[in-house]
């Protein structure tokens, strides 16, 4: 690696990696900026949230880096998650009419959550009420929900719909692009098999575990739905994988082994949690992750989804029982 600076990184054939600034714990989401065959367009991977701090750092980052706006010709996203499809739409039009390029399920699930007219705030902060979620921290919740809005607007209008299975040329490779759920549904990951080099998105990560997205209304069992397609990915012969969060590894395979363990042991000890008194899913988060979540929204979003997600794949393998009394859910051990 060459031409390091605190936002971008050089890469081998000419790629970027762009460390686009977040308001979160992960502190920066990567984008991957590609050079074409003609030499003179770009392809951008996942441009990051919308917000104020990350238009001014793109304007900044696009000038140093020598790339003309109108020279970046396609934008493509792994997953709607709005740290990856936020910028997407504003991106298309400082491009002048770079098309947007998703999977229609992660594209129609961008819709549902922060579509015109969206109730899908509501929906969730009420789920997680069934699930236990404190009363006092009901309006914080819906409000975090609700300001996410703003940061995925304005939406793409020329996009272009991309098929699991299929391939995409860009970057001067032939791309096969991969499906994976449980993290987001119809997550793209994209494998060179000349390179042998893997853009992963949030579906495999190094050092950290990609949160487990349960929703209401989705993928009803995302946990499983999520070992069930990086245990997939094994087979993949990847010499180098370049996720959506932290730096781009090499031991792709050990890496889903260690996410694959790492499930288990979450299983394991959440079974040991479980008692003869039914606890609520927000109960055992808090078990697992203690209060301190309570004054973070967006943090206590993720674990306790991830937790609810642990708990249905219990249920499914008969170690828990599902009591759900007055719209409330409760899960006790079964032997």
């Amino acid at each position: 690696m060459t031409d390091r600076t605190n936002a971008w990184t050089k890469l081998a054939g000419g790629w970027i990696q762009v460390k686009v600034p977040l308001p979160f714990a992960l502190k920066w989401v990567n984008s991957y900026l590609l050079p074409e065959e003609d030499g003179l367009s770009w392809t951008i991977i996942d441009p990051g949230l919308h917000t104020d701090d990350t238009i001014a750092f793109w304007e900044k980052t696009v000038a140093e880096c020598g790339i003309a706006w109108s020279s970046i010709v396609r934008i493509v996203l792994t997953h709607h998650h709005p740290d990856h499809y936020g910028l997407a739409g504003w991106f298309q039009q400082r491009s002048g009419g770079a098309p947007v390029y998703i999977s229609r399920i992660a594209l129609d699930a961008a819709i549902r959550l922060w579509g015109e007219g969206e109730t899908f705030s509501d929906e969730l902060t009420r789920a997680l009420i069934a699930n236990g979620l404190a009363p006092e921290l009901e309006a914080d919740m819906r409000e975090h929900l609700f300001s996410f809005r703003a940061r995925v607007s304005p939406h793409p209008t020329d996009v272009r719909i991309l098929e699991p299975g299929g391939r995409i040329r860009m970057g001067g490779a032939e791309w096969l692009m991969v499906r994976g759920d449980g993290h987001a549904p119809c997550h793209l990951s994209f494998y060179d098999p000349v390179a042998k080099q893997l853009l992963c998105g949030d579906q495999v990560l190094p050092d950290i575990s990609p949160n487990i997205g349960w929703m209401p209304n989705a993928d009803d069992n995302p946990l499983g739905s999520f070992l069930d397609s990086i245990a997939a990915m094994r087979s993949l012969e990847v010499e180098m994988a370049y996720p959506g969060h932290r730096d781009p590894f090499p031991d792709f395979r050990k890496r889903v082994e260690q996410l694959l363990e790492h499930h288990e042991r979450r299983l394991a000890k959440m079974t040991e949690l479980l008692g003869d008194v039914s606890v609520s899913a927000f109960e055992m988060c808090e078990l697992l992750f203690g209060p301190k979540l309570r004054s973070n929204a967006h943090q206590l979003r993720f674990a306790l989804a991830e937790t609810i997600a642990h708990l249905i794949v219990l249920e499914r393998r008969g170690v828990a029982r599902r009591i759900e009394e007055a719209g409330r859910i409760r899960y006790e051990r079964t032997g």
